[in-house]
């Protein structure tokens, strides 16, 4: 059975000598200073969406055969006729243009690995196709995985997830929309994974993002710049280009710590977040807004060992991107993960 998607995207056209100047989320991360120490060097960031267009000059080089999912997507998932996938690319590992000139990603030596799990224009998938393209990146060694997307419960993508953090890769999910639902959404909602709420321009919840236990931190989600298909460049709002910013964090980490585990990776990002709203851990920005600078420098005490925790039953729906995806685990970092976490107060 299907389920409806809705596009996170909402775009606006841009002009391309504006862009740079545009991208206000790099300077609130403070992310020219945090790719002094880490650009993303060597991780492979798997990014299951609707297909990346790699002719963009901004992912010239950024993007590596990945794989097409469902009949008659037997390609390798370097065409985008949707569009998301390719903006997510641009947020996570965009390579800009000469002159300091188009859209430049938080992590832009990291390499994408386009898992086209969505193909239809309606933004219609199957949690089976993502549960595929997520095993299937495990198997090529990615990292991070990159989820823009929600879908209902389904046990064959939640054994995917399950076996991807076995496997010691970081799944990185959005927090949802409220458009779709005011709470976390499926597969963010999974224990281990890392949730991502969204923030306007101000470091105020965004109103758009889903809130609830499961988020483990937040990162800009309004009037974001990224590329488009055609040439064109697009303003999205949505937990999905959150979602994307803070893969490209987690490449920034996973190069400038390649011994520490998922688990520790996480761990250092949400020990590491700038507090917001309520002091401590919140239903809207998680343990706070994702900060590159301190997860990278931070001295931190290892976080103690994981206690089991039982998982959900799962039941079986379509999946949909977009718009404000969702997954995460909130108790991805107390009872999953077992997290040690210094406050940082904003």
């Amino acid at each position: 059975m299907l389920a409806a998607v809705t596009l996170v995207l909402a775009t606006t056209p841009a002009h391309a000598d504006s862009i740079r100047d545009r991208e206000w989320h790099l300077d609130a991360l403070r992310i020219p200073q945090a790719q002094r120490l880490s650009q993303g060097e060597g991780v492979v960031v798997a990014l299951a969406d609707t297909g990346v267009e790699d002719k963009r000059g901004e992912l010239t080089g950024a993007v590596s055969p990945g794989k097409g999912f469902g009949e008659g997507n037997d390609g390798d998932g370097r065409t985008d006729r949707i569009g998301h996938g390719t903006a997510m690319a641009a947020l996570i590992a965009g390579r800009g243009l000469p002159g300091d000139g188009g859209v430049l990603g938080v992590a832009p030596r990291a390499t994408i690995l386009p898992l086209k799990v969505i193909t239809r224009e309606d933004g219609f998938g199957l949690p089976s196709l993502m549960a595929a393209g997520l095993e299937w990146a495990v198997d090529q060694g990615a990292k991070v995985i990159c989820i823009a997307a929600q879908t209902g419960e389904d046990e064959q993508l939640q054994q995917a997830i399950e076996r991807a953090l076995r496997s010691d890769v970081v799944v990185v999910a959005a927090a949802g929309n409220r458009s779709v639902s005011s709470s976390v959404a499926y597969p963010a909602r999974l224990p281990g994974v890392l949730a991502v709420g969204g923030t306007d321009s101000s470091g105020g919840h965004a109103d758009v993002s889903a809130s609830g236990p499961e988020v483990v931190v937040a990162a800009p989600a309004v009037k974001l710049m990224s590329v488009g298909l055609n040439g064109q460049y697009r303003l999205g709002t949505g937990t999905s280009d959150a979602t994307a910013i803070v893969a490209g964090v987690v490449a920034l980490v996973r190069a400038r710590y390649p011994a520490l585990t998922a688990a520790e990776v996480v761990h250092r990002i949400a020990a590491t977040a700038t507090d917001k709203g309520t002091p401590g851990r919140d239903d809207e920005y998680g343990f706070g807004i994702v900060d590159p600078v301190a997860a990278l420098t931070a001295d931190l005490p290892a976080p103690t060992a994981p206690p089991s925790q039982p998982a959900k039953e799962p039941g079986s729906t379509a999946v949909g991107w977009g718009v404000g995806i969702g997954v995460g685990a909130v108790v991805l970092a107390l009872l999953v993960l077992g997290l040690v976490v210094r406050r940082v107060r904003g």
